[in-house]
């Protein structure tokens, strides 16, 4: 074949996918802008009725519900409560996984919406306030939009889609396993294998309408942390006859704070150690014998992690010894760096401009949360970017943070975030097709 000939060829071929790329954005926009008042219904009923990590049960079987509705396979029961719906197009083509996260968080909720949640529930012993305090009621009023959109194409679907309905994001109840990982190992990215997987979290300090990315290490890997300081009891009026181990963990704590400080350097990478909890003592006049600190630590670099690690242990122990006393230090690794594949991510950047606006879409800085979708990416390449949940206008430094009583998000991101991932699945689709037929 001629070079004249096979350009032709090449040029009807990529004509062809840019039209179908075109058919199917206009089918897409249209479909999810006539689902807004059921998007946000939906969200509002989750955001209303919210259940904690591997206990969604009403909110699995609503998902279910739906999915089945649209003629999609489903599966339940996915790591304790997930669920998984697929779609097989009338076309072959990639398979494309597409999650969200179902659980909420023990925050008793302050924001006076009508449909605030009251929902109260036991965690780790306590009595809490529960409230989808980051979004994810969101996401899975999203994804079972897009599920709509893509089963009404499902004929001139070129693959298949996974929508994975995931519990327990924010860490499984004690003594338990969940999330992503526990969905990996039950098989979630198997039968058929995933090729691509997306996700995409809605940030309160990002303006609705707007989009925010990052190739490579985009969310921290987070560790829990655990130390326990023993002293020697005595009575309150006799310090001198104990060893204070409230006074020692004082000074632990202050001496972690270093770490950051003065033992990294942050131009490389930025990294975060936090004690969050501290108990000890039950009386004014008593000097208890031991103290138990939980933290978290947050890093991007692996040689940082691993110094991070040696030197709580460090101090630690060295501080605590300093002052007659003993420290245990226990750190459970927990999630992995969330790390978008960067040539996908190239490859799917004018996707999003195209659905949000190139004005609208934006390069962020990495961010110190952490995601269990880190998971996912480990097994395939993946991207996960920001939407827009803060009303237009308003000062992001007001803007109430993620896991807080106060968190509000603005609904006007929900039709983007479906149009957002439907299109990025047939983009990514309709690339596919174009490599396996130039192989041909």
């Amino acid at each position: 074949m001629s070079p004249k000939v096979i350009f032709v060829a090449g040029a009807l071929l990529f004509g062809h996918v840019a039209f179908a790329q075109q058919t199917a954005a206009v089918k897409i926009d249209q479909k999810a802008q006539s689902m807004e008042k059921k998007l946000s219904e939906w969200r509002r009923d989750f955001h209303q009725n919210p259940e904690l990590g591997n206990r969604e049960f009403k909110t699995a079987e609503k998902i279910a519900n739906h999915l089945r509705q649209l003629g999609i396979e489903v599966k339940t029961g996915v790591a304790h409560t997930g669920v998984v719906g697929m779609l097989k197009g009338g076309k072959p083509g990639p398979v494309v996984a597409l999650r969200a996260d179902m659980d909420a968080l023990p925050v008793t909720e302050r924001v006076d919406v009508p449909f605030k949640s009251t929902v109260t529930a036991e965690f780790n012993g306590q009595k809490t306030g529960v409230m989808h305090a980051c979004g994810h009621d969101t996401h899975v009023a999203i994804l079972m939009g897009v599920a709509e959109v893509l089963a009404s194409m499902k004929a001139d679907l070129p693959g298949t889609v996974k929508f994975i309905f995931q519990p327990a994001e924010e860490g499984a109840p004690e003594g338990e396993q969940g999330g992503a990982k526990l969905m990996i190992e039950e098989g979630v990215l198997e039968n058929p294998k995933v090729d691509a997987i997306f996700g995409l979290h809605i940030d309160s300090k990002i303006e609705v309408g707007k989009i925010g990315y990052k190739p490579g290490p985009t969310m921290a890997a987070v560790d829990i942390l655990n130390i326990n300081v023993t002293g020697k009891q005595t009575h309150g009026a006799y310090p001198w006859s104990g060893v204070d181990p409230i006074v020692t963990s004082a000074q632990i704590i202050n001496s972690l704070q270093t770490i950051v400080s003065r033992n990294l350097n942050l131009t490389q990478a930025p990294a975060v150690v936090t004690i969050g909890m501290i108990n000890g003592g039950i009386r004014q006049n008593i000097i208890p014998e031991s103290v138990k600190m939980v933290g978290t630590i947050r890093t991007f670099d692996e040689g940082m992690h691993q110094y991070v690690h040696k030197r709580i242990n460090d101090i630690a122990t060295n501080v605590a010894e300093s002052a007659g006393a003993k420290a245990e230090v226990k750190i459970d690794i927990l999630y992995p760096v969330t790390v978008n594949d960067t040539p996908l991510t190239e490859k799917m950047i004018g996707t999003l401009q195209n659905v949000a606006g190139k004005e609208n879409v934006s390069l962020i800085p990495a961010k110190t949360g952490a995601e269990d979708f880190s998971y996912f990416q480990q097994k395939v390449p993946g991207l996960f970017f920001f939407l827009g949940g803060m009303p237009k206008g308003k000062n992001v430094e007001e803007a109430a943070p993620h896991h807080t009583p106060d968190f509000y998000l603005d609904e006007g991101s929900l039709v983007l975030g479906v149009r957002s991932l439907a299109r990025l699945t047939t983009d990514y689709m309709e690339a596919g097709n174009v490599k396996q037929t130039k192989k041909k």
